[in-house]
Order: structure tokens, then sequence, then C-alpha cells
């Protein structure tokens, strides 16, 4: 129970499909759905991740949500496409303690006992139902589940205490900071940009530096390297000083999201801004910019481009001088 049970595509969907429902965007969902079932998720582990987030999302968005899912799967058989419908959780034992195995779930995912005494109508119901009932049922994993609630809350502003605390849970039930990581991934990958952007500012966590980005070392002045990721995104790795040349992306959005270290993005005859784990910037398309690390630290951003129109090219301009870096105010 402590590893997924999706391969690494069939994670991406699920998380995408976690964060639509969190955020209530039906459409999004459908796609989202539908591209999950081409990954062969079956219908018994979406059903189950969507009935699970009642609990941090609310009825309304979960059965909303089981809808969508519903007329996907009505649409898809009706035009000969495969579903996988998978098996149903198993039955439990008769003699089955919510209490006792909820709250031995709970101590697992949190780390320590965990008592919420301020409200002890709600540590019973977290227990009892939340822990014992819906997590004892095995068509989903605990690191499953744990994916799906990381992913879901990241689609929620202000709940970064539950989300903050989620992640701990999901590396105690086994998921590993690369799937972590490969939650921020697909929810880039998917356009769901500023949410990638809250869970990667929370994440604290080593990511891949990638390899020497000598295909375009001449438009850089330092070391940078380059490690691409699935549905076009990239994670860019700077050392200090390092920055790219100031270019200019025609025919497209570029956005980069910030992951670790610290660095700056800066527009022509604009001041720089800082950026620093979390921090989202969309770079409208035809203005002149540069990004690169700070002075006095290494910085990574993932890079992916939107709105992208045919014929999209990227011009290379003159470096960012020695003059021009140091005139950026220290953080």
């Amino acid at each position: 129970m402590n590893q997924l049970s999706f391969t690494k595509e069939q994670a991406a969907w699920m998380s995408a499909i976690a964060c639509d429902e969190a955020k209530g965007d039906l459409v999004a969902l459908e796609s989202a759905i539908h591209n999950g079932l081409e990954a062969e998720l079956t219908v018994s582990q979406i059903k189950e991740a969507l009935s699970q987030l009642y609990a941090y999302t609310g009825f309304p968005r979960s059965l909303n949500s089981l809808g969508v899912l519903q007329r996907v799967i009505g649409d898809r058989q009706a035009k000969g496409v495969k579903v996988i419908m998978g098996e149903d959780a198993s039955p439990l034992s008769d003699d089955y303690d919510a209490l006792k195995e909820g709250t031995r779930v709970q101590t697992q995912l949190v780390g320590k006992a965990f008592e919420y005494e301020f409200a002890p109508a709600t540590d019973y119901y977290l227990k009892v139902h939340l822990f014992g009932d819906i997590f004892a049922r095995d068509n989903l994993t605990y690191a499953d589940r744990e994916l799906v609630t990381v992913s879901a809350l990241s689609g929620l502003e202000g709940v970064e205490p539950q989300l903050k605390a989620h992640i701990v849970g999901a590396r105690n039930m086994g998921v590993t900071e690369e799937q972590l990581q490969g939650i921020v991934v697909a929810l880039a990958a998917n356009g769901l940009l500023n949410e990638a952007g809250r869970l990667a500012g929370l994440l604290e966590t080593e990511w891949p530096q990638g390899k020497s980005n000598d295909a375009y070392a001449q438009y850089f002045v330092g070391q940078s390297y380059l490690q691409p990721y699935f549905g076009g995104v990239a994670i860019v790795t700077f050392e200090p000083r390092c920055r790219n040349n100031w270019h200019v992306h025609h025919g497209a959005v570029q956005v980069l999201i910030c992951v670790s270290g610290k660095g700056w993005y800066q527009e022509w005859n604009k001041p720089a801004v800082s950026l620093t784990p979390g921090t989202v910037i969309a770079i409208p398309e035809g203005v002149k910019h540069w990004h690169g690390a700070a002075a006095d630290s290494w910085m990574q951003h993932l890079a992916i481009h939107t709105q992208e129109q045919p014929g999209a090219t990227n011009e290379w301009l003159e470096p960012v001088s020695d003059t021009q870096y140091k005139k950026l105010t220290a953080f």
C-alpha cells in the first residue's frame, strides 16, 4: 500500500484530474479523464479518487466530477472506444474496526499520533471515515491517495497548511521526491501553471540538474544545464551568476516556474523581478527579456511554451553584461 500503482503517464493524468476537480473546471476535467483512460487508468481508480476528494473539496465538486466521469464513459462506450472498468475495492471483514485502523493510518500519514482536541467530532470523522473507511478501500494505495490529495490541494487557494501537511503525508505514505516533482510537471504541462507554482514553492526538494546545456551555451553567460520532461516541459539549471542573453519569443508565450534557488527575470526597460521557489512568470510574446541565477545562488526553473503558433521562434540577442548584472538589487 506504500507505493504508487500508477505508471508515470497515469500519475500525470491522475494529478491533472484531481486538480481540475478541485478547481471545479469541468471542461478541463473531461479532457483529463479522456486522456487518463487512454493511458489505461481504470474507471475504478478515477471514480475512487473523485469520491475520496469530497473530503477535501466538498460533495458538490465531487458529485459534479463523478457526473463528468459517467458522461465520458458513456461517450467512449457509444463510440466503441476502450474503457477499462477495473476491480472495485475488496469487501472489509465483518470485524473490521474503522476507528482502530483509521487511527493507525492517520498516525502513519502524520508521522505521529494526532488528536484534534479542539473539535473531537471532527477528529472522530477523520479517523473513522476518512482514514478508516475510505483509506481501507484497496483499489487505490495509500501513496495513490496522497498523490490525489496533494494534486487537488494544489488547485485550491488558501489551504497551504493542509497542502504542506499532505506533502509530508505523501512522503510518509511512500510517494518519492521524483513523484512529487512529477505532480508539479504534470500540472504545468496541463496548463495549471499557478497551481504548479503553488506546489513547487512548498516542496523544498532537490530537483535533477540535467545535462550540460551545450546546444545553447553560446546564448548563456556561465554554465547552465537542461533536463527535458514530458508535455513540452523542461527544467533549466543555472549556476550562480549564470544567465541567458536578452532574447524574444516570437509566436509563443513562455512561462517560467522557479522550483529552487534564487534568480532574476527582467524585461527590457523594466526593473528586474526576483525568482524564488513558486514564482510564476508569464513572458508575453514579442517581449525582450532575460532570466538567470542570483550571484550567490544556483537557480532552477521549469520552462513551458503556451499559446504556441506555427513557426514560433526564439530570437537571441546580446548578452546581459556584467555592468547590467551588477546593478541588480541584492535579495
